[in-house]
């Protein structure tokens, strides 16, 4: 019964009916289909990071500081800010590797340097690599040229872009096989190491700056970041090495400090030389494996990362490390993503705000028209929450009507654009579209439906006053006005 009065005055009321289905259904179709093309970039984002950068989870050294994989999320603070080396590293990868849920494991070690290439120089990202498990965990990276570095060899691998873009200043295109030179400067100095092109490369989805990218051995970064770590015993890697000690003497001796008959590098005295041979003295020791920046993980299917985050943090921060998912380790372009669609929907909800506000008086007046038929309704017993069900009820119809229209709207719009094909120009936009220049979005069905939830919302709310001015109605004062 309660259906057929709201269905009929739904009827009746035809011209206001109409434009409260109109605004609500404009407000849907807004909300619809910016959130569409949001959602659109944010996947092409999250693929191309997660499928070629960042993995699901980054695991970092804990501090005050959100940082990203070559540097601080603070943009003040960037220039100034260098990313600390992990504490605890061979006990928190073997805590990590027991976990079910991993689905595959790598580390990285990431610098800045200036690279110098047929007279062309740029500044570059260095990306220092596990070599024998990163390739396995990024199927976004594809070889071009050459090969992919191997395991205990010095070189470095550059994008296609890079290559293109160095072949358009120079006239000649960068072949596997040609030396770069790579140009660090910091608090020690100015550092400078050569390295061979080995390989040139692309990512399948190309977030933004990851085209700056070198891959490139971890030795060589370590070196330019003037990174101290155990000696391993090993006559071809002399990058700021801080060799085993022995004794007082060994401290103050004139020969070089071999304990194990291996040929280690000369090591020059200093506050930090000193205070590791004191720890050996007083017997004090550190979690070995502090010359990584990042451990990455890949999850397998359908496990719920904000959950494994939550669940592992718990069992590293202990350790001072700390676990965060693919979008803080991406850094700005990512996170200015949610940014963009919290002032998008900020300016729905203000949109809406006004629609509101229209229906609501359009509701009133409906209501004002219906004022002997709600009074008679109460002069033969009807009650509040009677009066009540029958206003929402409508309300609610004519809701889920322009919800409906406007879905269906901003799905045939977005089938127009797809079809027309608009080409993006924007670099930037370009980028944040995982790499195509042309505008394509699919239909996300979560959007939809969030969408469909948010006009029945409105709905609701814009009904809020007008049923309360129902329920006032005398029913006396009503049947006498007629």
């Amino acid at each position: 019964m309660t259906f057929y009065l709201a269905l009929r005055n739904i009827i009746r009321n035809k011209r206001n009916s109409i434009l409260i289905v109109f605004l609500v259904a404009v407000i849907t179709f807004l909300f619809f289909i910016g959130n569409s093309i949001i959602g659109r970039v944010d996947r092409s984002i999250r693929n191309a990071y997660v499928e070629g950068l960042t993995g699901d989870v980054v695991i970092q050294k804990s501090g005050d500081i959100s940082m990203n994989l070559f540097g601080a999320n603070t943009p003040v603070i960037e220039e100034f800010f260098t990313l600390p080396v992990m504490p605890a590293y061979d006990a928190a990868a073997e805590l990590i590797a027991a976990e079910s849920a991993l689905g595959g494991m790598t580390s990285q070690v990431s610098g800045n340097a200036y690279l110098d290439l047929y007279g062309v120089r740029e500044p570059a990202l260095l990306c220092g690599i596990d070599v024998e498990s990163y390739f396995s965990l990024f199927p976004g990276i594809i070889l071009d040229e050459g090969r992919f570095l191997q395991s205990g060899e010095y070189g470095a691998m550059i994008t296609s872009e890079r290559a293109d873009r160095i072949n358009t200043l120079r006239g000649r295109r960068p072949v596997p096989g040609d030396p770069m030179l790579l140009t660090s400067g910091g608090q020690l100095g100015f550092k400078i190491r050569e390295v061979p092109l080995v390989g040139i490369y692309h990512y399948r989805n190309s977030g933004q700056l990851m085209n700056e990218i070198i891959i490139i051995d971890p030795q060589t970064v370590r070196a330019l970041n003037s990174i101290q770590v155990a000696s391993t015993g090993k006559a071809d890697e002399v990058y700021d090495v801080i060799p085993p000690l022995g004794s007082l003497d060994d401290l103050f001796g004139e020969d070089d400090f071999d304990t194990s008959g291996d040929i280690i590098a000369e090591q020059p005295f200093s506050a930090e030389f000193l205070q590791s041979f004191i720890k050996q003295e007083t017997g004090e020791e550190e979690l070995s494996g502090g010359d990584w920046n990042f451990i990455i993980l890949r999850l397998k299917e359908r496990v719920p990362t904000a959950a494994f985050i939550k669940k592992l943090n718990a069992k590293i921060n202990p350790y001072g490390l700390t676990a965060s998912g693919w979008r803080t380790a991406a850094g700005m372009s990512a996170m200015f993503l949610l940014l963009v669609q919290a002032l998008f929907n900020l300016g729905v909800v203000l949109i809406s705000l006004a629609g509101i506000i229209t229906v609501i008086n359009l509701l009133l007046i409906s209501v004002f028209r219906r004022n002997r038929e709600i009074g008679t309704l109460r002069a033969i017993g009807a009650s509040d929450a009677y009066i009540r069900s029958l206003i929402l009820t409508e309300n609610l119809l004519l809701s889920l009507c322009a919800g409906f229209a406007g879905v269906c709207g901003g799905f045939f719009f977005l089938r127009w654009i797809n079809r027309i094909g608009i080409v993006i120009t924007n670099d930037l936009i370009v980028s944040f579209l995982g790499g195509s220049s042309v505008l394509q979005v699919e239909f996300l069905p979560p959007v939809a439906a969030l969408s469909f939830a948010v006009a029945a919302v409105l709905g609701l709310l814009a009904s809020v006053y007008p049923v309360e001015t129902a329920v006032r109605i005398n029913p006396i004062q009503a049947v006498q006005q007629g």
